[in-house]
């Protein structure tokens, strides 16, 4: 599997996405997904599933040293304090020691920054988190996070695909040497019904879903993080590296973004 390093850390640059997954069913397919040969496993706090993910992990067989684990922290848990509190419930749900990434699950305005940073800066020290980051922050928080910050920023994790441009928070990560991760990277299945994207997928002769992750991981520092219920899709999203998109094609899905391109919707959006 193909890795970005970043922040001393290296991020397999496809991930299995666990949003909306529960349960027994949750438990099963992050096994599956870590037998088909994910490395890369994406949870949080608000998913509620946790003790699934770390289930699922241990149930797979694969050395915990293997897989990288992230979680995040919801955003009323901010205060250096409680964000302690969180990430140890975390990791006692999780049954790990540690987890790799810990990001800030969304910006919140009412608790400072600063102090939010130097609470992921503390876990981090005490080796209760390999690598920090951040989710759904834009350009200018972003450039807050990485000045007020004492440890590097691993990511920022946000809605990507091609019917939302990320070029101006883009080109703010690559200034700062951060890698994109893109969540709901097939915009919640609505790729798949693109006249575009189903064409153009027919003449590589892949799924519409590889197409659109292939365009993803084509750009540079771009990680994806695809979720699917479908032991079966999840072998497929895995499978990006036996083909490459031409630059016009790359354009041409580009293309496809507009204004009201977002399916991820939130009061606490705080975008460009």
């Amino acid at each position: 599997m193909r890795t970005i390093s970043t922040a001393g850390v290296e991020i397999p640059v496809v991930g299995f996405g666990t949003w909306n997954l529960r349960g027994d069913l949750c438990r099963e397919r992050v096994k599956d997904a870590l037998e088909l040969g994910y490395r890369h496993l994406d949870t949080a706090v608000l998913y509620e599933n946790e003790r699934e993910v770390g289930e699922g992990l241990r149930a797979s067989g694969v050395p915990r040293e293997q897989v990288f684990v992230t979680t995040k922290v919801w955003r009323d848990r901010l205060g250096e304090d409680d964000l302690r509190r969180s990430l140890e419930g975390s990791l006692e749900r999780l049954g790990l020691e540690h987890v790799d990434l810990l990001l800030i699950h969304w910006p919140n305005e009412a608790i400072p920054l600063v102090e939010t940073l130097r609470g992921l800066a503390r876990a981090r020290r005490d080796g209760l988190t390999r690598a920090v980051g951040v989710s759904n922050f834009n350009s200018a928080l972003m450039d807050r996070a990485v000045a007020l910050s004492d440890e590097p920023i691993a990511t920022n994790q946000v809605e990507y695909h091609p019917y939302l441009s990320q070029d101006r928070l883009l080109a703010t990560l690559r200034r700062h040497g951060v890698p994109l991760t893109a969540y709901s990277p097939l915009a919640h299945g609505k790729v798949a019904a693109d006249p575009t994207l189903d064409a153009m997928a027919a003449d590589k002769g892949v799924t519409v879903g590889r197409l659109v992750l292939r365009w993803l991981i084509q750009q540079s520092d771009v990680i994806v993080i695809p979720k699917t219920a479908s032991r079966e899709r999840a072998g497929e999203n895995l499978d990006l590296f036996s083909f490459e998109l031409s630059a016009e094609e790359m354009e041409a899905i580009t293309r496809l973004a507009h204004p009201d391109g977002r399916v991820v919707n939130s009061e606490w959006v705080a975008w460009d």
